[in-house]
């Protein structure tokens, strides 16, 4: 299964406005391009540790989320694989969560990590009861796709249509 398999995983809690970044930005995908075969676009919600099988069986991952670090809400940061524990980063909203490092290292125990990760971390401005995120975030999406867009079309050399396309849940 992982010859050309490419996972986007969005990550978040949309209960919480800006903690669900990644997932509108997965939504967002869905409603306005079509992947190209080999693709997942999953919506990786609050599922923790139960993305540990997600995890290891694409070839590549992309996650996006957001990231608790200095700096100013909507700016964007981008990590590569051994980049991310060196940057020192708190991966999960929440201490209770099992963040996204922790996944990986899970990973590795077994041997199944994926060959590429990279990470599009957002910094959040709200992060409180709500459906809507914030002006700074909802600004990001485009952005923040079109990163997306083109890390595919670099692993593929495939082209992403635009239009919509099918969207994947976690388990």
């Amino acid at each position: 299964m992982k010859e050309n398999n490419i996972t986007v995983l969005g990550i978040g809690n949309i209960l919480m406005r800006d903690e669900g970044f990644g997932v509108h930005l997965i939504n967002h995908l869905n409603e306005h391009y079509t992947m190209p075969p080999g693709i997942s676009l999953l919506d990786g919600g609050t599922s923790g540790i139960y993305l540990a099988p997600i995890v290891q069986d694409c070839r590549r991952l992309l996650v996006v989320d957001v990231m608790a670090m200095e700096g100013k809400p909507g700016e964007i940061h981008r990590f590569k694989g051994a980049d991310l524990k060196g940057a020192g980063l708190q991966l999960s909203m929440s201490p209770h969560q099992v963040g996204l490092l922790e996944i990986l290292d899970i990973c590795r125990l077994h041997d199944q990590v994926p060959e590429e990760v990279e990470f599009i971390g957002v910094i959040p401005g709200a992060v409180e009861l709500g459906l809507e995120l914030s002006p700074a975030l909802q600004s990001r999406i485009e952005p923040v796709a079109e990163l997306v867009l083109k890390q595919i079309e670099e692993w593929t050399n495939a082209r992403v249509i635009s239009g919509p396309g099918v969207a994947v849940s976690a388990p």
